[in-house]
């Protein structure tokens, strides 16, 4: 009786032994399995490296075996999913491959930038997508003062050097980038984001403050109608508005373009600007206040008046056919005010006012400037837009006026 009780109770330890080394195995199984791209690649060898100068896609491809017909497919595949001609040298790529003897491309995956990849799957019938590595968004806060620019304000402190066009972005109507003096201060609440620990950039701008000519200025966000802007302590927007167009009464007779047949020259060039097909003599006005860089007579552009708005914006007015009074380098406009009007000089084939929109140096479709509300809160969303303006007033208020140690240059 003693022996089948022992041998009965050596059994189900032995069972319970072998059911937990199971699970155990299983477990250890399971922790194996391993992900790249969202790809599973246990069975599948992994190549890294980037893209050469004047290294293509069919280069990379073809070298690594394959075909010309399946590249075609690939090129196709991709119309309406990715531009092919945006892949960059010095761009990552990875090559997932079966552990065969010909190392056979499953995948390819290209980096279009820290977040964003392309892949191309080989292993059935061939497909392209785009995907996104999974992000995390850290709340951080930075503070700096100017001692030169904001860019070295931010690149001398080890911030993301970014940071200062967003600043310089939420601040375009209120302070003057190009006189910022030493000594002025700065402080803001932004999300950074993270790709496992690597930072890749920064994302929206919770607040900001900027201490300038013994005035401060605060960036609160908040929606309204459906956008949001940025507005000061009182509840006014930071931003003011452009008219729609320079004139009262024109069509528009040219579209922005990267290559138009220039009517006079007979070749293609870009046409960065927009043309407005009015009478001669039609008023022509200034979009937005601003400080005129020049008015006078400028080769093909016929008479320009170039107009200054900000430290971002400025607006080019061209082929007229007279000034407005007053109308000189040095001069303050107010939106509005007459600054010229319609005419043909310059290269021209008839009356007409080309117009030209500048973002940082940068020539930008005039019909595709956004310009977001410039009212103030309004009455009834003020209660609520102070509770947000307190707390974010309070945190920016809270953040130390202390300098990290600047990161050393190489």
């Amino acid at each position: 009786m003693k022996l089948a009780l022992f041998i009965a109770v050596v059994l189900s330890f032995l069972i319970s032994s072998c059911t937990t080394e199971e699970v155990k195995e299983q477990e250890v199984m399971k922790k194996k399995s391993e992900f790249l791209y969202e790809i599973n690649i246990d069975s599948l060898d992994v190549e890294r490296d980037t893209i050469l100068n004047n290294q293509s896609l069919s280069d990379i491809l073809g070298h690594h075996g394959i075909s010309v017909n399946d590249i075609d497919k690939i090129v196709k595949k991709s119309e309406g999913i990715f531009d092919l001609r945006k892949m960059r040298a010095g761009n990552p790529y990875v090559l997932l491959c079966a552990r065969d003897s010909a190392k056979t491309v499953k995948y390819f995956i290209y980096e279009h930038n820290p977040i964003e990849y392309l892949v191309f799957d080989f292993t059935d019938s061939i497909k392209v997508y785009k995907g996104e590595k999974e992000v995390t968004v850290k709340v951080k806060t930075l503070y700096g003062e100017i001692e030169s620019s904001l860019w070295n304000a931010m690149t001398d402190r080890g911030y993301d050097p970014m940071l200062s066009n967003a600043l310089s972005d939420i601040y375009a109507w209120s302070i003057d980038f190009f006189g910022l003096q030493v000594g002025d201060k700065f402080k803001m609440i932004y999300e950074e984001q993270f790709v496992d620990t690597v930072s890749v950039g920064f994302g929206k701008i919770h607040a900001a403050w900027f201490y300038h000519m013994d005035s401060a200025y605060y960036a609160i966000p908040f929606f309204q109608d459906s956008v949001e802007s940025y507005y000061d302590i009182a509840g006014n927007s930071l931003r003011k508005a452009f008219l729609k167009a320079p004139l009262s009464f024109s069509r528009i007779s040219s579209h922005f373009s990267n290559s138009r047949l220039h009517p006079i020259l007979k070749i293609y060039r870009p046409h960065h600007g927009v043309d407005y097909s009015a009478p001669s003599g039609t008023p022509v006005m200034s979009i937005g206040d601003g400080k005129v860089l020049s008015a006078g007579y400028s080769g093909g552009a016929g008479r320009m008046v170039k107009i200054r708005h900000n430290s971002n914006y400025e607006t080019v007015y061209m082929h007229l056919s007279g000034f407005a009074d007053g109308i000189k380098a040095g001069a303050m406009v107010k939106q509005g005010d007459v600054i010229g009007y319609v005419g043909s000089s310059g290269l021209s084939t008839g009356p007409h006012l080309d117009f030209r929109f500048y973002k940082n140096g940068q020539p930008i479709d005039p019909l595709k400037v956004e310009a977001p509300p410039v009212e103030p809160v309004k009455k009834e969303l003020f209660d609520k837009y102070t509770v947000i303006r307190d707390s974010l007033v309070s945190k920016l208020d809270g953040i130390k006026a202390v300098n990290p140690k600047k990161t050393e240059k190489k």
